[in-house]
Parts: C-alpha cells; structure tokens; sequence
C-alpha cells in the first residue's frame, strides 16, 4: 500500500529561488516606475477635464505610459507559477514582463539619444535605480528556470553532497587477527 504523504510534503514549494527572485523583480519593477509616473494625472489630464474627447485620448496615452507597471505585474504572475510548479508558464510570464519592461527600457534610451545624443545618462539612471535592478533580477530568475539550470541545480547538489561526504572523516576500520590470518 502507498505511503500516505501529508500536506506539507504535497504543498513543498519548489524552485524556492526562482520565485523569490521573480518576486523581488517584481517589487523593483513597480517600485521604479513609481517617479517616472508621478505627476501624470496632474500634467495632463486636470488641464483637458473640460473637453471629453481629449480627455479620452489623454487617458489612453496615460494607460499606454502605465504598461511599465504592466511588466512588472507579469513577472509576478510568473514568479506565482513558478511556485504552484507551473514552469513552462511562468517562464513564459516572467519573458513578457521582462520583454515589455526593456522595451520600456530601450524607447528611454532612444528618447535620450534623440534628445541629448548620448544614451550615458539614461543607462546609468537604469543601472542604479531599481528599474534597472529589477530587470537585471528578473532575467536571472527567468534563466533560473530553464530545463538546463534545472539540470545544472540537481548536479550541483549532487556534487556538494559528494564534496561534503568526501571531507568527512571516515570511521577506522579495524581488521580482526581472525580475518587477518586468513582463517
């Protein structure tokens, strides 16, 4: 008969490392967008609240420059499958969001190259802010995840354990007079 397992067997998350970095990803990627966004609604929408149809179109331009959050989101829901052991979807979850955020990531570069002929400032405003962390963690926990870094996880701790067998110290054996003398 079958060994009854118990729920905290049944319910073990796996891949505990992928998720984590999926969701600190996610954290950084909301978190960044937080001053790029500031001030939106003031700026644009307060001043066209008297025609409608302005007021519209402003408001779709103003959904379209929140699909940075949207990336972000992605890569939660991706990280969330991770956990519930749904890798091939949340791979796929975690590429979107990691995918829709550099394009955020690459109209800034362009606008900045447009607009002042150098891309330095943009990148290094990427790289120390948490935008730009927030890509760099997601990416790991998306190759993380892969079939390859599966692999490589299991080897690799196989080889600890093997490591760590090999520098114990291994018990004396000793050899009876009886058995040394051939019987």
């Amino acid at each position: 008969m079958a060994k009854v397992r118990s729920w905290w067997r049944i319910k073990k998350i796996r891949h505990r490392d992928a998720v984590a970095l999926s969701v600190l990803s996610s954290a950084m990627l909301l978190a960044g967008q937080v001053p790029i966004q500031e001030g939106l609604y003031q700026q644009y929408l307060l001043p066209v609240a008297q025609e409608p149809l302005v007021f519209a179109f402003n408001m779709i331009l103003i959904i379209l420059a929140y699909t940075s959050y949207f990336g972000g989101i992605l890569v939660l829901l991706g990280g969330i499958n991770f956990l519930w052991g749904r890798i091939g979807r949340g791979r796929f979850l975690v590429s979107l969001g990691i995918g829709i955020s550099t394009l955020i990531l690459l109209k800034q570069i362009s606008l900045s190259i447009l607009t002042t002929g150098s891309a330095v400032a943009i990148l290094v405003y990427f790289t120390t802010t948490l935008s730009g962390l927030g890509l760099i963690v997601g990416f790991v926990s998306y190759v993380l995840m892969h079939e390859y870094a599966i692999m490589l996880k299991k080897h690799a701790k196989n080889a600890w354990r093997q490591w760590r067998r090999s520098r114990r110290p291994r018990p004396s054996r000793r050899r009876s007079r009886l058995s040394a003398n051939g019987r």
